[in-house]
């Protein structure tokens, strides 16, 4: 997971919840959650379209 160890992701949640709080963790969670969902989303999203403009460009030669 992006050459992070346990030891890392440990520190760096420390470090996160000295910053922020117990409060805020979650709600942080939950917003980087939602970005990475959106993020994913909009990558398939225009993977999906550049397939099939490349679909439609072979259908276009072919004729």
């Amino acid at each position: 997971m992006f050459g992070l160890g346990m030891p890392e992701l440990i520190v760096i949640l420390l470090i996160a919840f000295l910053i922020f709080g117990a409060g805020k963790l979650p709600e942080i969670g939950e917003g980087l959650g939602k970005g990475i969902k959106n993020f994913k989303k909009s990558i398939k999203e225009i993977d999906s379209d550049s397939k099939k403009k490349i679909e439609g460009d072979k259908t276009k030669e072919e004729n």
